[in-house]
């Protein structure tokens, strides 16, 4: 638990704090790192989590709901916070009009940006809880929490470098870097809560993976096709989702 908890607190928190190295937002293999992430995040979700999934249980019809809902729970989600969660860095020109409410317009807007964030970010850490009650005792947590570590921090980092932009200061910012760090840590507290008081049951918690799971496959396979606009065929790009793909089969299997 308290390794889970540090992995889901400290790689958003770091990689958040890179903007203070890169404050352009720009690195020179930020894609490919999206591109793996997105990959990996795929493969996991594929190989591991939606098959398991299907085994353990027989409600097979409602686990299918849960996975719809979920990938257009994302897509909600994603209208707020415009694809930060798979690294996309929005900002303004600098020599865009100003008004003079806009301070609190963009004290509004990246509070409405954190708060969609912490939604997907909760939920994420909410489904570490107790996984072998729903998956049994081969179920590999660490498999998941890797690939939710991937994808949290090119956010982080995107998260910052927006923010920055909007309240005109990375020091402003910081506080909501360490919220969004916070949201996974409680998710899970949260949810080992609830399976302590017998509040949240495994059924409960199987629906919970499933929802998850949507929002991962939404998330993954954005990246990925987006890394390749127009549909052209990038070499690197592919060699690396490849590769990140691959990863994800290695740890089903090996472990």
């Amino acid at each position: 638990m308290i390794v889970k908890l540090l992995v889901l607190f400290l790689t958003p928190l770091l990689s958040g704090l890179a903007v203070y190295l890169v404050p352009s937002g720009k690195t020179k293999n930020f894609k490919l790192l999206l591109v793996f992430a997105g990959a990996y995040l795929f493969g996991i979700t594929v190989v591991h989590i939606l098959p398991e999934l299907y085994i353990k249980n027989s409600d097979v019809e409602l686990i299918g709901l849960f996975v719809l809902a979920g990938f257009f729970l994302q897509q909600v989600l994603e209208y707020f916070t415009s694809g930060i969660e798979h690294g996309h860095i929005h900002t303004h020109d600098p020599g865009e009009h100003h008004h003079h409410d806009e301070p609190h317009q963009e004290q509004l807007s990246a509070f409405v940006l954190l708060t969609a964030l912490c939604v997907h970010a909760f939920l994420e850490g909410a489904m570490l809880v107790q996984p072998m009650a729903v998956m049994g005792m081969h179920y590999d947590v660490n498999a998941i929490l890797f690939g939710i570590a991937l994808h949290r921090a090119p956010a982080a980092f995107a998260l910052m470098t927006v923010l920055a932009f909007q309240l005109r200061s990375v020091n402003k910012a910081l506080p909501h870097l360490i919220f969004f760090s916070l949201a996974a840590p409680i998710g899970l507290l949260i949810s080992t809560y609830l399976i302590d008081v017998e509040v949240l049951s495994a059924s409960g918690l199987t629906y919970l993976y499933a929802l998850v799971c949507g929002n991962f496959l939404h998330i993954s396979t954005t990246i990925v096709f987006e890394s390749s606009p127009a549909h052209r065929f990038y070499a690197r790009k592919m060699t690396v989702a490849i590769i990140g793909a691959l990863l994800a089969v290695a740890v089903e299997y090996m472990l």
